[in-house]
């Protein structure tokens, strides 16, 4: 009731204000001890990546871009929390507006473009934090790096996040940098899978750790490149997949007050798709590699459905943004169930 009240106060201002206002909100919260008040959700780890979850429900990537919150989302009862995306230079992202609600659909449209301070001050956030669960860096390139060098991108902030990542997911398939997912497709993602896997080797040896390597995917593949992609998974024995980013596709919010705004579209409408690349996805990896499922997530049923398409761990975001802290506790209690 609380968050409910909370929120329609939040969704009366600008969606970027709103958004800067409900971390700053709970960054206050957190330093006064409140998040401790609330019961979290029950205990129901997961090992996975050879990493331990305490429980399979984790945040996903864009909420906290700079590691300026993992404190006070660490309090909330995440099972994993992501930062990111983080580049190698800061860069302040698309214009404004940027960042569009759809309340009537549950549903949010961005269009971003990788705003973030960059992975030094990225790195400097995750040193000072208390956190010590599971945190995975979401790292990409900046928007003025031709795709034909977005390995060198890649793995600078690889080099510099490794030593403080549980896991470090490659990011190419926001639709809000220029060329971006050009780099799930053929020789491109080959040459960019071989070159992360050959830096990582190098920073296994140098840090005396191997950090789970991870992919996310977009929704807007057909049944035929789902192959071609995981093909290309399983042979260059990547840890994970992320499935899935946000969409292109304006199913479900079309004619909607904001709904044909250029980005890309999480929330409800995009489960159906979302759960869709993941079935088949799974299907083709034949248990060789884990996916998180993520998408579209706002109830506990719709984090089991997930998990019986084959995903590993979930996460929430849009979900997260519409429900508040309960959305974790009824997707990690749906979970338990199921087993």
């Amino acid at each position: 009731m609380f968050y409910t009240l909370l929120r329609q106060l939040l969704f009366l201002f600008p969606t970027e204000t709103s958004h800067h206002l409900a971390l700053t909100a709970m960054t206050l919260a957190y330093r006064l001890g409140l998040t401790r008040l609330r019961p979290g959700p029950p205990s129901a780890p997961v090992e996975c990546f050879g990493l331990r979850f305490p429980n399979p429900v984790g945040l996903a990537a864009g909420l906290d871009k700079n590691g300026d919150y993992i404190d006070a989302l660490g309090a909330l009862g995440f099972g994993f929390i992501e930062i990111g995306t983080v580049t190698p230079r800061p860069q302040p992202g698309n214009p404004k507006p940027r960042l569009f609600r759809l309340p009537a659909r549950q549903a949010i449209i961005n269009r971003m473009g990788f705003n973030n301070k960059g992975v030094d001050y990225l790195v400097t956030q995750v040193q000072r934090s208390r956190y010590r669960g599971v945190l995975g860096i979401n790292i990409g390139k900046n928007f003025d790096t031709p795709v034909e060098q977005a390995l060198d991108d890649y793995r600078l902030c690889l080099e510099k996040v490794y030593p403080h990542a549980d896991y470090v997911v490659v990011n190419i398939s926001s639709p809000n940098t220029q060329g971006l997912r050009s780099l799930q497709y053929g020789d491109s993602l080959s040459a960019l899978l071989s070159g992360l896997q050959q830096a990582r080797e190098h920073l296994t040896q140098q840090h005396g750790k191997t950090v789970p390597l991870l992919v996310k995917i977009a929704p807007d593949f057909t049944s035929e490149e789902i192959t071609r992609i995981a093909t290309q998974f399983r042979e260059h024995q990547v840890d994970g997949v992320i499935a899935t980013n946000t969409t292109l596709s304006r199913e479900g919010v079309s004619g909607q007050p904001q709904g044909d705004e250029a980005g890309g579209l999480s929330g409800a409408p995009l489960f159906t798709r979302s759960t869709q690349v993941l079935e088949q996805l799974c299907q083709h990896m034949r248990g060789e590699i884990p996916v998180i499922g993520v998408g579209g997530i706002l109830s506990g049923e719709q984090a089991v459905v997930k998990q019986q398409a084959g995903a590993s761990l979930v996460q929430v975001y849009t979900g997260f943004i519409y429900r508040g802290p309960a959305l974790i506790t009824d997707c990690v209690r749906a979970w338990c169930r199921l087993k």
